[in-house]
């Protein structure tokens, strides 16, 4: 925490504080020692910064969890798109590379969420 309070030049109380609060959030050691990762001197800058635009410490929580929770939705979301993405090349091979006959076999393989990726690539594209 002092090393913390040293980078940015806010108080280990006013630290303490926010932790407390759970604007910031702290690794403890087996002797109780508070660790913070890089991203918290850049999370107090953010607090400091919405603080001096009159926000309270209750709205910038708000917004700092809201903030969170939706880059967490956002790389959930990259992820399974990139392994539909994955399915549909590999089964467009297969489709590629198959008779006529068995077309039909593994266009039936398909999942809906990857037929619904499908569209909606196909609606960006044209």
């Amino acid at each position: 925490m002092g090393e913390l309070a040293e980078r940015t030049g806010i108080t280990k109380r006013t630290i303490d504080y926010y932790t407390t609060l759970g604007l910031l959030k702290a690794e403890r050691s087996a002797s109780n020692y508070r660790y913070y990762s890089f991203e918290a001197i850049d999370r107090l800058r953010v607090i400091e910064e919405q603080k001096s635009n009159g926000m309270s410490l209750e709205e910038i929580k708000h917004e700092l969890e809201k903030n969170s929770v939706e880059e967490i939705d956002i790389q959930e979301i990259r992820l399974h798109m990139k392994y539909l993405e994955k399915e549909v090349s590999h089964l467009l091979e297969q489709i590629n590379n198959k008779e006529q006959n068995t077309q039909h076999t593994i266009k039936e393989k398909i999942s809906s969420e990857s037929v619904a990726l499908m569209q909606s690539l196909l609606l960006l594209i044209t």
